[in-house]
């Protein structure tokens, strides 16, 4: 088994997250898709040849956070759990109560019928009882016995009746008592409905602290996480950036010497080019020798022809009066062609209805070419934009490297100034060096469309009494790079507020409504630019341009239809309130359109970049450090040369110096050895005293 597909499984052992054998077809997934990442990372990282302990590492560190994760998600579980269980105690309450009562009702309901039911069988006899003692009343002849039984008859009927009543009025009593009880259920369900809201809002306000509590936990946790991983990412980043530094000093030096190899065969080459080019000019002055022979030679044969045609010219008489003769045969040939001729019409309108049809066919090619030679010129552009981020990628590569060079020439400079000559070293200006990608020329910086509205209230009501059209020369100052006045911008820009409101939401207009009216325009102002997409200064100029001449286009088309107004009496009248939403509709039409085709214009224009300043730019970059240093430099060069070589040969006499050394203290080794040996005090002469007389008469 491989590496990668061990730490996969040891990772699915230990990480508490998602479980494949989980019930939950979503956390099944979840958990084949970690799987499947962490297999895809363990061969990345074992094909880029990192330790695996590393990786045991970081998933060790993961875990710490999706533990804390599991553990919150848990309590915060456990939590919703206890909160609904509390919450549905009041609906498991108010259900039991309604069975209960639903079950009470359907008994006294079943005894109410029954009651009703027995009442009309007793009711129901004594009425047949009293419609049989009716009949009985026809036999009877005696008034008073008639009479006993009308009496009689009405006793039956009134307690007949009083059955009915009391039946009827317990019935009512009933209804009320259900009333009573209706009323009793309603407050109840009430200080229910209120008990079940406190106890949600309770729930909300605990799973919301809770929740903050938990995050709070997570974010402590990735945060340490990122700080670690931030540490050693960096360390590799370190030791990444020395590895590249030194592979970009080999591929300097490599390239320097390719330089100097292609310097060399370039002058092979100049060499070789001079002769090819002294022997083809022998060759060219040979061949124009040979042309001019040619050329006399063609003259001899002009005048040869030239006799020759005079001779055909005499011929060509003479056959013409021949043709003259034959004109008149062929005039009787004209009658016998002209039926020809009508069958050769009858062909040409044929042929030209068929080349009417080729140009058509060739007008749809042309068509054809000219809608591919259109997507030949999108195409054009769209390589365009690509060379030119070609050449902004490459320009920013250079860039890199040579302000990198730049840097470590500055800072031998310094050491060289500060250490070696000890003087003080000044960094010469670097504005330069600022400079990022391709030279292009700077666009002037515009103030934003909400600065300039801000601007134009505070100018327009600190001075209340300047024309309301265009600034002239009497203004200040500052008006000259504004093309209209502060109060008519604020004019042009309030009465847009007042009649654009439906470019504003409703509760933005309820929040405003408390402010104060410059503060509620600015307001207005910002939400209405956003909608337009009006940006910049300019464009708020364009549009009350297009509002004044607006106003004068209506004043013409009204002269010429005749129709007389009398002039503005107030400046507000730049514009009539109900032509402003109109006025609106086509400046938007108008300005977008210029938009798209300033944007179509720019990207024509993508090779037009002035490279004039690119040499100024590389030579100001090339000689950062000047000729007079460069010649401190050499002197330098030379004189730390000169202390080389001193350095050198006193490092060899030190060696000498040791050498000697030695052999001396060998000597005197040896000496010691000589004159401390038994065999001098066997001599009649020994060798030390030799010595001593010697040193006594030296």
């Amino acid at each position: 088994m491989s590496w990668d597909s061990g730490a996969a499984d040891r990772e699915e052992t230990a990480n508490p997250g998602p479980s494949l054998e989980s019930e939950d077809q979503q956390e099944r997934i979840q958990a084949r898709r970690l799987r499947i990442n962490a297999r895809i990372e363990a061969k990345r990282r074992e094909a880029l040849g990192e330790d695996p302990a590393s990786i045991l590492d970081q998933n060790e560190e993961q875990r710490k956070s999706y533990k804390q994760i599991e553990d919150s998600r848990q309590r915060l579980g456990k939590l919703v759990n206890d909160g609904t269980q509390l919450v549905t105690n009041i609906q498991i309450a108010a259900d039991a109560r309604e069975t209960q009562r639903r079950a009470t009702e359907e008994e006294l309901k079943r005894l109410r019928v029954e009651k009703i039911d027995n009442e009309a069988k007793s009711g129901y006899e004594k009425f047949q009882t009293i419609t049989k003692k009716w009949l009985l009343s026809r036999e009877k002849q005696i008034p008073q016995e008639l009479w006993s039984l009308l009496n009689s008859q009405q006793e039956q009927c009134a307690q007949l009746i009083e059955a009915k009543n009391k039946l009827i009025g317990e019935l009512q009593q009933e209804l009320k008592r259900k009333d009573d009880q209706y009323v009793k259920d309603l407050k109840k369900q009430a200080e229910d409905i209120d008990l079940l809201i406190e106890r949600m809002e309770n729930q909300v306000k605990n799973l919301i602290k809770t929740h903050r509590e938990e995050l709070l936990l997570i974010e402590k946790s990735f945060e340490q996480e990122r700080r670690e991983l931030l540490d050693k990412d960096r360390k590799r980043w370190e030791q990444g950036m020395q590895n590249r530094q030194d592979k970009e000093m080999e591929n300097l030096l490599n390239r320097m010497k390719k330089v100097e190899e292609c310097e060399k065969q370039l002058n092979q080459l100049r060499v070789q080019d001079g002769e090819e080019y002294n022997i083809i000019k022998i060759k060219l002055e040979t061949d124009v020798q040979i042309l001019q022979q040619q050329l006399q030679h063609i003259k001899a044969t002009f005048q040869l022809n030239q006799e020759k045609l005079e001779y055909n010219f005499q011929v060509l008489r003479k056959r013409d009066e021949e043709n003259t003769i034959t004109k008149s045969q062929q005039k009787r040939k004209i009658t016998r062609l002209q039926d020809v001729l009508n069958n050769l019409r009858i062909k040409l309108d044929k042929q030209i209805k068929q080349y009417k049809d080729d140009n058509q066919s060739l007008t749809d090619d042309f068509k054809r070419i000219v809608e591919q030679y259109k997507e030949l010129q999108r195409k054009i552009r769209h390589f365009a934009c690509v060379d030119a981020k070609k050449f902004h990628d490459i320009w920013i590569m250079n860039e890199e490297e040579i302000k990198q060079l730049v840097y470590r020439a500055l800072d031998a400079d310094r050491i060289i100034q500060e250490q070696q000559l000890g003087l003080p070293w000044i960094a010469p200006d670097l504005e330069f060096m600022d400079n990022v990608g391709p030279l292009v020329p700077q666009p002037k910086q515009q103030k934003t469309a909400t600065k300039l509205a801000q601007e134009v209230m505070c100018a327009a009501a600190a001075d209340g009494q300047r024309d309301p059209v265009k600034a002239t020369d009497e203004e200040s100052p500052s008006a000259e790079s504004q093309p209209f006045s502060p109060r008519t911008v604020k004019q042009i820009l309030e009465l847009l507020c007042d009649e654009s409101g439906f470019l504003i939401e409703s509760k933005l207009l309820q929040l405003l409504s408390p402010l104060e009216k410059d503060d509620r325009s600015l307001m207005k102002l910002d939400s209405i630019f956003g909608a337009l997409r009006i940006e910049v200064e300019d464009d708020v100029y364009k549009l009350v341009d297009f509002f004044l001449k607006y106003r004068q286009r209506d004043e013409s088309l009204q002269e010429e239809a005749g129709v007389q107004h009398p002039p503005p009496s107030t400046p507000s009248d730049l514009i009539h309130p109900n032509d402003v939403l109109q006025a609106l509709r086509d400046f938007t039409m108008e300005f977008h359109r210029s938009r798209e085709k300033l944007s179509h214009v720019r990207q024509d224009r993508l090779e037009d970049r002035d490279s004039s300043e690119d040499a100024v730019y590389w030579e100001t970059v090339a000689h950062v450090i000047p000729e007079s240093r460069l010649k401190v430099w050499d002197a330098l060069e030379s004189a730390m040369e000169k202390y080389h070589d001193v350095l050198t040969n006193r490092g060899q006499l030190i060696s000498e110096t040791s050498a000697l050394r030695q052999q001396n203290g060998e000597l005197r080794m040896l000496l010691h050895q000589y004159l401390n040996s038994k065999i001098n005090t066997e001599l009649e002469i020994p060798p030390t005293q030799i010595m001593k007389v010697d040193f006594g008469q030296s």
